[in-house]
């Protein structure tokens, strides 16, 4: 089986954000990471990172003991990453997509990985312009991890849905609120994942698919959520990237409170049974299309509810584990985000009160600390 770091201390967090670089005058996506990379102090080895394309930037926490050391990172990276590209010249901004940045106008970043994955995969990968979070919740048991990574999967749209921060693209209004979400998806080993069940399942999955030459290691599964052997966490990749900062940490306290109650369901010995995924897929095309404005298959009812009363409800279930992890101040922001509408609802609101001006729009509602 594969080896493993499922063995350390449980509910550790680690954040990820994919940010942009920005061209000052124009406010379009700058071609930076060349110049931002060297000039970032040495005390953040390893914490700023490319992405496959030259316009693209992922900063990311260490491992840390709760939400609040994770926020004061976060914090820190950006502020760090946003006075190092302004002495370059250029802008930080975050979304889930730039409103209208051409996918044509990009270029790869010149890195093994990202080469083989632009010849391999052509005009999908060319098309990867998106922004996102992810969030890392270690856990201290290998089965324990397939058993939360499982559990996590029936709640992607409704995480989906309050992070939906992407409805232009491209120059135009998509009429979704992730427009990410569908361009993500022409990528393979995405999306939801399988119910894996087990660890031992799990990783005779993955060997298979590393012997028969379809990916080289279990990072090629890019799935919305994966357990990640090497740090010994449960990966969430759903969220698209949020501008507010607390936003992102109100997804992570999400995650983090998620992880904790599944863990603590796992520890009583309850089974979780399987949903299939043309179920999870369907709410999670509903999220995309409507966020928090639409419907979502209500899995204990097997009605359509309001996806507010469904985030209502998980917050109420959630609030515990949240006062246990010390983080119910992060996961409280959720229940205004229900309660005001979502990046996306922002976005479309601010792009009508602008006449629909993007460039001011990413001015007002992308450009980190406009």
């Amino acid at each position: 089986m594969l080896e493993h770091k499922f063995n350390g201390t449980a509910f550790t967090v680690g954040i990820e954000e994919e940010l942009m670089l920005l061209d000052p005058d124009s406010l379009d996506l700058a071609h930076g990471i060349g110049a931002v990379l060297p000039a970032i102090p040495a005390d953040y080895e390893g914490q700023v990172k490319t992405e496959l394309f030259q316009s693209v930037l992922e900063i990311a926490t260490l491992p840390c003991a709760d939400l609040a050391e994770a926020g004061e990172q976060l914090r820190e990276l950006r502020s760090m990453v946003a006075s190092v590209a302004a002495d370059h010249g250029m802008l930080l901004g975050a979304a889930g997509t730039h409103p209208f940045a051409l996918c044509d106008d990009q270029r790869i970043v010149e890195k093994e990985r990202y080469l083989e994955l632009a010849d391999e995969l052509g005009f999908i990968a060319e098309r990867e312009l998106i922004f996102g979070t992810h969030v890392h919740i270690g856990l201290d048991a290998p089965d324990k991890a397939i058993y939360v990574a499982d559990g996590i999967r029936r709640y992607l749209p409704l995480m989906l849905a309050l992070s939906a921060n992407s409805p232009f693209w491209e120059g135009r209004d998509t009429g979704m609120q992730s427009a990410r979400t569908p361009v993500f998806r022409a990528f393979p080993r995405v999306g939801v994942p399988p119910h894996y069940g087990t660890w031992e399942i799990f990783s005779g999955r993955v060997e298979q698919m590393t012997r028969s030459g379809a990916i080289d290691d279990y990072t090629y599964l890019w799935w919305d959520v994966r357990p990640h052997p090497n740090l010994g966490t449960v990966e969430t990749r759903i969220f698209d990237q949020a501008n507010s900062l607390d936003d992102t940490l109100a997804f992570a306290a999400l995650t983090q409170s998620l992880a904790h109650r599944l863990s603590r369901i796992y520890a009583n010995g309850e089974p979780l049974f399987e949903v299939f995924w043309e179920i999870i897929d369907d709410n999670k095309v509903r999220a995309a299309l409507r966020g928090l404005e639409g419907r979502l298959l209500d899995l204990s009812e097997g009605a359509h509810v309001p996806a507010t009363e469904l985030a209502a409800r998980l917050l109420d279930e959630l609030r515990p584990s949240a006062v246990e992890l010390g983080c119910e101040a992060q996961l409280e922001r959720i229940a205004g985000i229900a309660e005001g509408g979502t990046g996306a609802t922002r976005q479309l609101a601010l792009a009508a009160e602008l006449d629909g001006d993007l460039r001011e729009l990413v001015r007002r509602a992308v450009v980190i600390g406009a």
